[in-house]
């Protein structure tokens, strides 16, 4: 079972939609206890990276999404849902910055002011590695972009693609079971069913242990 983690931010209903468009049927969670029945968990969400982790932290969620992931399930993150895997994020929630989940070591940063903020519409990701969640995807492709902060991994062997807005920024990650994604999947056309019917598949195919 794929669960999508229901901690209050964003439309997490357009993205189980799509999930079951795409023939991968997903269920919507906000019982934290039921994280270790799924193989596979997604973290969608847009909004305040501090208020996200604030969320999932009262819910009990940031705790079952850390056990899911010491677990070596398959995990997705989608637009907010990448940027908090990471250590911290520098948008400012009464602090210089808020600490994340700590998969990715790196920061979330925001783009220059010499950027449109936020960064809304189509942009192309520019594939650097080989990976199952890409499988069918042409290099070059366009999705759908809508945020003002991109992830800095300070790993280099985590970063999946590259999109240019102004000056290259990572926009998906992947590393064993873990992949994140800026873009929206759900808003991207055949492309992005394509990804989360990728997804469903890599989870289709997880076996404890594996």
């Amino acid at each position: 079972m794929i669960g999508i983690v229901d901690y209050g931010m964003g439309n997490l209903r357009s993205v189980e939609k799509a999930f079951e468009k795409a023939g991968s049927p997903a269920v919507v969670l906000q019982e934290p206890d039921r994280f270790g029945d799924c193989s596979g968990l997604v973290l969608p969400g847009v909004g305040a990276f501090g208020r996200a982790v604030d969320n999932l932290t009262r819910a009990g969620m940031k705790r079952a999404v850390l056990d899911h992931l010491a677990a070596g399930k398959p995990f997705l993150g989608i637009c907010l849902g990448l940027q908090l895997l990471f250590s911290e994020s520098e948008e400012n929630f009464g602090q210089d910055s808020v600490p994340g989940l700590g998969i990715v070591p790196g920061r979330v940063r925001r783009f220059g002011p010499d950027l449109k903020v936020p960064q809304i519409g189509w942009n192309q990701i520019h594939a650097v590695k080989n990976d199952p969640l890409l499988a069918g995807i042409p290099d070059k492709c366009y999705v759908y972009f809508v945020h003002s902060y991109y992830v800095e991994p300070t790993d280099a062997d985590w970063v999946l693609t590259t999109t240019d807005y102004g000056p290259d920024f990572v926009s998906s990650v992947s590393k064993g079971p873990v992949w994140g994604i800026q873009f929206h999947p759900e808003k991207s056309s055949d492309i992005g069913l394509t990804i989360l019917r990728n997804f469903g598949a890599i989870v289709d195919d997880y076996h404890p242990g594996s």
